[in-house]
């Protein structure tokens, strides 16, 4: 019998997924979103219109051209109160006397009373003008009526009728109406147009001068700028140097720093700061990370410079406004000022301008100047520029030998009483022979002193250029004695020691312009008897040290640090002649830049002083050559040439005839000979083709002949 069970419990678990039941899930829908204020749009589209890059944009050029109208205005007026005022000259003074430069402040005190002396002299003639000017209105207007008259009275003669003797009179009268009928057509658009013109003009002079605040400026005048100069910049930028103990004595100095720093200064077109390190971080150690700093700071490498002053364990650094370096500093005061006059030994000689802008000048009492450098870079100008300025004083003598000779110190005849110029063997024998001279001069000096205590001698300035060759040349002379070299058989070397050791008591002083230092061709003992030592750029250190001295070097001085092309005439100056800050061991010059044309009216100056001066000159003369002829020849078939590109055409043609020996003043007697002469253009001296090509055609016809001497 079965039986059935019967479950009275309901099963708990589950039923299979294919017997599942299906359920369905209803999800109400989510509630509207909250509609947004009106308010709040508005505000979000107005904040997204005003930081919108084109609405920066527009704000920022807006006011760049307003500010740019309206700092031009303020511009153009000082400029004007300037010229019309001696505001200028006082600023000058003043800026003098804060600097403790009395002679500047003297002198600019001097150009002030002539400006008003001048000023004055004006203002009085404006008293008299009126009165000449009606006296001149009224014979010109007597004399013009009366010449039309006479023109009439001439066609009524001709044409027989007596009305045209008023007709000239009558045609200007008419010409005149013409005008003024003109001038009141054109008055109205011009009173118009003219505010407009006017406003362009402010605009256009804001413009060139960038008169607008940094954050108006264009993008790409703002990242040319750099970063302004202030406390934490530069903490950062030595903090990042790389220097561990120097990061980590930053980090925990509880003013972040700010302690190592000293006043930011403005110093010229850059600011200069002192910073003390702190225990444990060499100064040498900042030196030798320049660029790395320079770049921290947003600087360019040649525009930061660090010295090390006479305080314990402190950098300055020294840091140019970007670009501003590479700006010009303008022309030379021996150029712009004819009345200048020099004073061997109580003036200075205007050199250029040092770092901070304010003008460098040096004493060339009794010191004895070597300037070197690489080739091309500025040392014959830097050189020949103090020499000009010593020669307006006429008290002074030079014995020049240039050992480059294609011209640079040509204007220096009439003025040195012996010039040589050629850079070959011989030349390099008579410059060691003048030197030779020079020692035996000031021997005599030292014994007349001897003789006389109160012996008094003329300055000697015996100056070799380019006396590297002199220290080269292996040529030995009859006794066997080499004229090179640095030994003690060396006649020029030892000509130089001596002048070193003895012709200051006597002033005779040796000035020497070398190129790319070596031991070989600017020996030790020579470098070290110069007083005032000044290099342009070099091409490692090592030659630094040769040109300035180690202490120099140590000291910041760095001008295998200066860019080759880039900082032509750029001079680290080592001497005591010269105004070095405080603490420094030498300073840095843009020297003024004079070219061959402005020299040789300097040089035209000089002479004017002098009673005249006959220079010695000692060339091989033995060929003759037709000048006219060689003239015509180098000129070739261009239609005019320069002056000075035709005497350096001629030295390279026949260098032994017209080496040096050639000048402005002989090629010009030379056309005049023949009836022609060199031509301004453009404010430069040129000879034209067509004028040589005359002259030989006026000669052949004359049947002379004009030959070299």
């Amino acid at each position: 019998m079965s039986e059935n069970v019967v479950h009275l419990h309901k099963p708990t678990a589950p039923p299979a997924p294919d017997t599942a039941p299906t359920v369905l899930t209803v999800v109400p829908d989510a509630p509207p979103a909250r509609p947004v204020p009106l308010w709040v749009r508005s505000g979000r589209a107005i904040k997204t219109g005003i930081t919108h890059d084109k609405t920066r944009a527009t704000i920022r050029a807006a006011a760049r051209h307003s500010l740019y109208t309206f700092n031009g205005g303020r511009i153009v007026a000082r400029r004007a109160w300037d010229g019309r005022t001696g505001s200028r000259y006082e600023r000058m003074i003043r800026a003098a006397e804060a600097a403790g430069n009395l002679e500047a402040a003297e002198e600019w005190e001097e150009r002030l009373q002539r400006f008003r002396a001048a000023r004055h002299h004006r203002r009085m003639d404006l008293l008299h003008s009126p009165v000449e000017a009606a006296k001149g209105v009224a014979v010109g207007a007597g004399m013009s009526v009366g010449v039309l008259v006479a023109l009439g009275v001439v066609m009524a003669i001709n044409t027989g009728e007596v009305g045209d003797v008023i007709t000239p009179l009558s045609a200007t009268i008419d010409f005149i109406a013409l005008l003024i009928r003109i001038v009141q057509i054109v008055w109205g658009p011009a009173l118009t147009i003219g505010p407009f013109l006017a406003l362009l003009a402010l605009w256009s002079v804001g413009r060139k001068q960038h008169a607008a605040p940094a954050w108006a400026l264009p993008a790409s005048v703002r990242n040319g700028e750099g970063e302004p100069i202030t406390p934490s910049i530069v903490v950062k930028a030595l903090r990042d140097l790389g220097i561990a103990p120097l990061k980590t004595a930053i980090k925990e100095m509880g003013d972040a720093g700010a302690s190592m720093l000293g006043p930011i200064r403005i110093a010229g077109c850059g600011v200069e700061v002192d910073v003390t390190l702190p225990s444990g971080v060499a100064t040498n150690e900042v030196q030798k990370r320049r660029r790395k700093l320079a770049e921290n700071l947003t600087r360019h490498e040649h525009e930061v410079f660090i010295v090390i002053p006479q305080a314990a364990r402190t950098v300055r650094l020294w840091i140019a406004d970007s670009g501003a370096l590479d700006e010009p500093i303008g022309p030379s005061p021996l150029v712009t000022d004819e009345t200048m006059t020099a004073d061997y030994k109580k003036g200075k000689a205007p050199w250029g301008q040092d770092l901070r802008g304010d003008a460098a000048s040096i004493s060339l009492y009794q010191r004895h100047l070597l300037v070197t450098g690489l080739s091309n870079q500025g040392k014959t100008a830097a050189l020949r520029a103090l020499a000009l300025w010593l020669a307006l004083d006429r008290s002074v003598q030079f014995w020049i030998a240039d050992l480059k000779g294609i011209g640079d110190w040509a204007m220096f005849e009439g003025i040195a009483q012996v010039l040589i110029e050629g850079p070959s063997d011989d030349h390099v024998i008579q410059a060691t022979e003048m030197v030779e001279n020079a020692v035996e001069e000031m021997n005599r000096r030292i014994e007349a002193r001897r003789n006389d205590p109160t012996a008094v001698f003329p300055p000697l300035i015996v100056l070799v250029d380019e006396a590297q060759l002199a220290f080269m040349c292996p040529v030995k002379g009859e006794d066997g004695r080499p004229y090179g070299g640095s030994k003690a058989t060396s006649r020029y070397f030892m000509g130089v020691r001596k002048i070193h050791n003895q012709g200051r008591a006597v002033d005779v002083l040796m000035w020497q312009g070398t190129q790319d230092p070596t031991d070989q061709n600017l020996p030790k003992l020579v470098r070290e008897g110069a007083h005032t030592r000044a290099s342009l750029v070099l091409g490692t250190e090592s030659q630094a040290r040769m040109a300035l001295g180690d202490k120099a070097v140590d000291g910041g001085a760095a001008p295998h640090l200066l860019r080759q092309g880039l900082d032509k005439g750029t001079l680290v100056v080592a001497s005591d002649g010269i105004t070095i800050p405080a603490g420094q061991a030498s300073i840095t010059v843009r020297t003024h830049f004079i070219d061959d044309e402005p020299a040789a009216e300097v040089a035209d100056r000089a002479k004017a002083l002098r009673d005249g001066v006959t220079t010695l000159r000692v060339v091989d003369q033995d060929e003759e050559r037709d000048a006219l002829a060689d003239v015509a020849t180098v000129i070739g078939d261009a239609p005019r040439l320069r002056t000075n590109e035709i005497l350096k055409r001629l030295h390279a043609l026949a260098p032994k005839v017209y080496g040096g020996q050639w000048t402005n003043d002989r090629l010009k007697a030379l056309l005049e000979e023949h009836g022609e002469e060199p031509k301004k253009s453009h404010g430069v001296m040129v000879v034209h083709r067509d004028h040589v090509l005359r002259a030989l055609a006026n000669r052949d016809e004359n049947g002379s002949a004009s030959a070299a001497e």
